[in-house]
């Protein structure tokens, strides 16, 4: 094929995509739902939480709740992958000792006979720094004080939830497979996303793309989502700007730029991932993260585009494969 064929071929293809995609109006997600879940799992209650203790493991049903509730699979009868994280000593844990942990995970089978043997994962993690204090990297570390992480990361696991609960109800049912999972331990040094990748429930040729979000409650005035990764599959950056239309959204793209999120530990593995998030902020890890500072609009503005990419992802016609940037 000619350069100039394969082109319009591209244009072709991405504007058959997006128009399938856009008919289906994401009324299930909304700020009110966003806030619903945000609220919860940046609640005191939940004591910030950080990984081994009580408000972890609450945030971890409540997540597993939901992701029943809204009928996703589990793999081996179970929504739970534990694993353990050593812990220093600190006001999260009063010695230094292994604790354990849990990744959430689900999924919804693929339609196609064929296609639904291949898996794109979107996923966000849910742990978060406790009380802070010394030994944790809080940037207040003088001050002992709950973590809610309103932003940091509630808000990427209501975006999740938000997503879950649409695909459950609006009939659609995408070519592959879709994994929806909540990660422990990211603050820790990516933890739960490293174990995940290391012990896969599927075959790793079989995860083609993972999506993530890390803080994406945040949206500012000029409406922009920030994004890495989108070159790491085929036509990701036409794609991303191609669903930027009429979304109410300004996506700011960078095909390489992967960042410092779950999603590398995909691509250190060489799956194709993008990371999504609304930009850094004063209180960005202290325990000013709260939920009165969330855009509850924003953030529904930024589930529906993301739903978008998710449900083009999960019906490329072409083949997906990852391609090395930076």
């Amino acid at each position: 094929m000619k350069p100039f064929q394969y082109s319009a071929f591209k244009i072709f293809f991405i504007s058959v995509l997006f128009s399938c995609i856009t008919t289906n109006a994401q009324n299930g997600i909304n700020a009110k739902t966003f806030y619903k879940h945000d609220k919860y799992l940046s609640s005191d209650k939940l004591e910030g939480r950080f990984p081994g203790t009580k408000g972890n493991n609450k945030a971890a049903a409540y997540i597993r709740t939901h992701f029943k509730k809204y009928g996703l699979k589990e793999f081996d009868n179970n929504y739970y992958q534990t694993f353990k994280v050593f812990v220093k000593e600190g006001i999260n844990k009063m010695k230094s000792d292994s604790v354990s942990t849990q990744n959430v995970i689900g999924y919804l089978e693929g339609s196609d006979p064929n296609l639904k043997n291949e898996f794109i994962v979107i996923g966000a993690h849910y742990d978060h720094w406790g009380w802070g204090g010394i030994g944790s990297s809080s940037k207040k570390k003088e001050v002992v004080a709950i973590h809610n992480g309103a932003d940091d990361n509630a808000s990427g696991v209501s975006a999740l939830l938000c997503m879950a609960q649409e695909l459950s109800k609006s009939g659609i049912k995408p070519k592959r497979s879709i994994i929806f999972i909540s990660f422990s331990g990211e603050e820790e040094g990516l933890l739960g996303s490293k174990y995940f990748v290391n012990h896969l429930p599927v075959q790793k040729e079989a995860v083609k793309v993972m999506l993530n979000m890390d803080m994406v409650g945040r949206l500012n005035t000029e409406k922009q989502i920030y994004m890495g990764g989108a070159g790491t599959f085929p036509d990701g950056v036409e794609l991303m700007k191609k669903l930027g239309e009429n979304s109410g959204l300004n996506p700011v793209i960078h095909a390489g730029e992967v960042g410092g999120s779950d999603h590398v530990s995909f691509y250190k593995a060489s799956i194709s991932c993008i990371g999504f998030h609304t930009g850094g902020h004063p209180q960005y890890h202290t325990p000013e993260d709260d939920i009165d500072l969330i855009n509850t609009d924003g953030g529904a503005l930024v589930s529906k585009y993301i739903y978008n990419a998710l449900i083009s992802i999960a019906n490329y016609e072409q083949s997906l494969y990852f391609i090395q940037q930076d």
